[in-house]
């Protein structure tokens, strides 16, 4: 993650060349992609946390729930 907010903070300045923006482009997507598994894979733990048997049945969190 630390690494995909300084490469959109590079991106963002402007001062790439097109190759180097091409490049930063399809690493930060590589690195999204690879956050979102880790987020879906920690998500899918949790739910066979809460219930082994069914983890469909497991609610959402909701972060704004105190």
């Amino acid at each position: 993650m630390d690494e995909l907010e300084q490469l959109v903070g590079r991106m963002e300045k402007g001062d790439m060349s097109l190759d180097e923006s091409l490049q930063a482009f399809e690493r930060g997507v590589s690195l999204y992609r690879n956050c979102q598994g880790t987020l879906e894979q920690a998500e899918l733990r949790v739910r066979m946390l809460m219930d082994p048997n069914d983890p469909n049945s497991a609610i959402p969190f909701d972060p704004d729930t105190p």
